[in-house]
């Protein structure tokens, strides 16, 4: 995935990001999100304008705690194409995601540690 927009310092409600990535099979699309809320340095949500979902909200909520931030994912998302668009989640989407969620979490893992 790359990001295809200019995105400042510090993200704001309002801001429109733009990406492109390859999406299931490979195919190249096109995802355009918008941060709707935001509470620097609290939380954040981004919700899909255009992409592959029927629905697509995320919050980001960074809370402190002992010596270090916790990171919490609040997603929702509903896939489109009715009955098919639920297998494909069954077969693929969701463990696509689960897969993206658990590359980012060890990353920070590996850059800023961990008490777990």
């Amino acid at each position: 995935m790359s990001i295809t927009s200019d995105v400042p310092d510090r993200i704001y409600a309002g801001l429109l990001i733009a990406y492109r990535m390859k999406a299931v099979f490979g195919f190249p699309m096109t995802w355009l999100s918008e941060i709707s809320h935001c509470d620097e340095p609290n939380y954040f949500i981004y919700q899909q304008r255009i992409g592959p979902f029927k629905f697509w909200s995320h919050e980001v909520r960074l809370t402190e705690q002992g010596q270090g931030v916790v990171l919490e994912d609040i997603m929702f998302y509903a896939m489109p194409l009715g009955w098919l668009g639920a297998i494909l989640n069954q077969l693929l989407i969701a463990d696509r995601l689960d897969r993206i969620f658990a590359v980012r979490r060890d990353y920070i893992k590996a850059k800023w540690g961990s008490d777990d």
